[in-house]
Formats: structure tokens, C-alpha cells, sequence
């Protein structure tokens, strides 16, 4: 038996402004922009591991997280078995989500984010990677995310990954 907790994120041209550093005495800038595009990604994390996997789309829905539970579900495999911890979005709880056998969903409270560790790691990518920037285009925003990622590594996700209530649930 597995935990995993699974979440979602939107990166786009309307991004995060972050706190930088300055010479003493001078007012630092940053770029904001007013465009809208952006991209989706949805990921699930093991915290004891560090495994993760996800998936970078232009619309989050249904099929999407049908999707992500498949390739989790193939992930591992026949003799392993899941719980995914995630939050009361609409097609988390849509009645035509195809839950395969070897994963347990289990609901957050509402209004609860602070529950779902992957949280942290989306704080952790727009501070380190994907703040304070400018993207020409969509496509940027997709290269840009995907490149974040390919930097999130299984240490990385332990580290930004650990809160103490895990440990104090005997998860950790």
C-alpha cells in the first residue's frame, strides 16, 4: 500500500511575481504580463519515494484525470495499490471517472489545500523557475513548465515534500 497525493496547477503568461534581491537603496523590478494563455499540469507524487509523474494539458477535465489514473495505475502495476489524496474538483468527483482496481481515492476536506503536499511543490517550481518571466506565446508556457519539471528531481520532491504530519501519520 502506497500513498500518492495528486493536484493540479495553472502556469501561464499571467504569472507569479516572487521576492528578489536588490543593492541596498535601489527599487527592483519585475516583468508582469496581461496575457492569458496558459497550461494545465496535473501530477501525482509518492513522498516516500519521491516517484512522481504528471501530465501538461491546455484544459483540465474529466478525461484528463481518466488519463492520469491510467498511466498511475500502469505505473504500479499488478501488485501494488495506491491511495490518491486529492481535493473536491469537479472532475475528481465526476460519476464517469473510470477508477482503475489497484487505486483508492480519497477525498480532501474542502477548502483544505494545506492537506495536499503537492501544493509546496508548485510553490517550490513558480519561486525557483517559472516566476518573474515573460512568455512570447503558449508555447513558450508549455516549454517552460516542461523544462521545470525535468528540473523537480525525487530528492528535490522529498525535500520540498515533507511535512511533518506525514511522519507524525507513520507515511514517512
Amino acid at each position: 500500500m502506497e500513498v500518492w497525493f495528486e493536484d493540479e496547477a495553472r502556469i501561464g503568461q499571467q504569472g507569479t511575481l516572487t521576492t528578489i534581491w536588490a543593492q541596498k537603496g535601489l527599487r527592483p523590478w519585475a516583468v508582469k504580463q496581461t496575457e492569458y494563455a496558459s497550461v494545465h499540469i496535473s501530477a501525482v507524487v509518492n513522498p516516500v519515494s519521491g516517484d512522481a509523474m504528471g501530465l501538461i494539458t491546455d484544459e483540465l477535465n474529466t478525461e484528463t484525470m481518466d488519463n492520469l489514473l491510467h498511466n498511475l495505475s500502469k505505473r504500479l502495476g499488478e501488485k501494488r495499490h495506491a491511495v490518491l489524496v486529492w481535493d473536491n474538483a469537479g472532475y475528481h468527483t465526476s460519476k464517469i471517472l473510470v477508477v482503475p482496481a489497484n487505486i483508492t481515492l480519497l477525498q480532501l476536506p474542502p477548502y483544505s489545500p494545506e492537506l495536499n503536499c503537492v501544493e509546496r511543490v508548485w510553490h517550490w517550481m513558480r519561486s525557483h523557475h517559472l516566476s518573474n518571466r515573460a512568455y512570447p506565446d503558449l508555447a513558450a508556457v508549455h516549454r517552460a513548465t516542461e523544462e521545470s519539471c525535468a528540473r523537480v528531481t525525487a530528492e528535490r520532491l522529498k525535500t520540498v515534500f515533507n511535512p511533518a504530519w506525514l511522519e507524525s501519520a507513520g507515511i514517512k
